[in-house]
């Protein structure tokens, strides 16, 4: 399809247009982008070089703290930098890379939430036969089918922005470019393309966080004749992921479980779940999880001496 471009480039309005709102942001943001990556590079090095963590658990946690990392590292620097500027301008080339980086990472982290769960089940429900199950062989096959899933997500994306006209207004009333926002913008009829990101989107995260949410509801019920102290682990860790596919699922589906529109909501959403979730994901792994928080004293305690 020939494309029918006179946009070399987007203006995006960010979270505010207040002068004093964006220096106060930027303190907040680079504060939470300083914290995302510590944590998140904590839990990689743990996992690394820590014997007492070779458990799959523990190198799927790995993997989505990187994963984590990446992530943000793709939205949040550019938002920050953005906010000393008050015209805050991106190349079409680097929004379409932003918007394939951003459902890249996004949709290989939802795909490995999936596998994580699975992991637990198998660990919870068939411990005699976890270790055979989950070798090191299936982990790294589920880790690249994850990947694979993220790159394909990410491409269909990719090339519906990329053969649509944009040949009129480039004012993004957003901080990032994402697909609605950029479908409100193309100079053709959108509806077609729409309908098909509400089912790439919307029904890919309803359906893999329903299956979760099944997934760790049989993990309960399978629990009830365990002992306290089975039901007590299981629960912990169990706990932990069920948090953080909350947090990470309910702004995706609010976003994308609908006709393409915007509404002002949705910013403060992707802060959200591209912002803050990375956050928060090594403190709830690690403040619920004994053993990450041994093996992090344990390699502290190892680089004092």
């Amino acid at each position: 399809m020939e494309q029918r471009n006179n946009v070399t480039e987007f203006v995006l309005l960010g979270l505010t247009q207040s002068l004093q709102g964006q220096k106060i942001l930027f303190v907040v943001f680079l504060f939470i982008y300083i914290v995302t990556m510590t944590g998140n590079l904590l839990i990689v090095v743990t996992v690394l070089f820590s014997s007492t963590l070779g458990a799959p658990m523990y190198f799927f946690l790995g993997y989505l703290s990187f994963m984590d990392a990446v992530y943000s590292t793709t939205l949040t620097p550019n938002m920050i930098v953005h906010l000393l500027y008050d015209i805050k301008t991106i190349s079409f080339q680097g929004c379409l890379s932003q918007l394939f980086m951003g459902h890249l990472f996004g949709g290989a982290e939802i795909l490995l939430l999936v596998v994580m769960a699975y992991d637990r089940y198998v660990a919870i429900c068939k411990p005699l036969h976890y270790l055979t199950t989950m070798n090191q062989r299936v982990c790294v096959l589920l880790l690249l089918l994850a990947w694979l899933g993220g790159f394909l997500h990410a491409v269909v994306q990719l090339l519906f922005v990329y053969n649509l006209p944009f040949c009129g207004p480039n004012v993004i009333d957003h901080f990032i470019c994402d697909m609605f926002p950029l479908l409100k913008l193309a100079c053709t009829d959108t509806y077609i393309i729409g309908l098909i990101v509400l089912a790439n989107d919307g029904g890919i995260c309803v359906v893999i966080f329903v299956l979760l949410l099944i997934s760790y509801g049989a993990i309960l019920y399978l629990l009830r004749n365990r002992s306290q102290e089975e039901r007590r682990k299981a629960l912990s860790t169990c706990g932990s992921h069920i948090t953080v596919v909350v947090l990470f699922f309910v702004p995706c589906i609010f976003i994308y479980v609908r006709p393409s529109s915007t509404l002002p909501i949705d910013k403060s959403l992707t802060v959200f779940y591209t912002v803050i979730t990375p956050m928060l994901n090594p403190l709830i792994y690690t403040l619920r999880n004994s053993e990450m928080k041994s093996a992090m004293k344990k390699l502290w305690t190892r680089k004092r001496k």
